[in-house]
């Protein structure tokens, strides 16, 4: 199977409450609390789509769109 690639984090600041779950379970730190208290995307590069932030976020406000080598857009 063809690794994911990295097309978007989808982040709802509204439903984010800054617990930093997210960016705990993130185990590349591509994640972390911004200014605001809430979360923010710091490295987008060292994303490898493992969606343990979707898993762990008790608010369901992030969500990881990525594309397969073919093209197709994963959500």
């Amino acid at each position: 199977m063809a690794r994911k690639k990295l097309k978007e984090h989808v982040i709802v600041l509204e439903w984010c409450k800054g617990c930093g779950i997210c960016a705990r379970f993130c185990p590349k730190q591509v994640l972390a609390l911004g200014d605001s208290e809430k979360v923010r995307v710091v490295r987008p590069e060292e994303c490898i789509c493992c969606g343990m932030c979707e898993l762990r976020c008790p608010d369901l406000c992030i969500s990881i769109e990525s594309e397969q080598a073919g093209g197709a857009v994963l959500t």
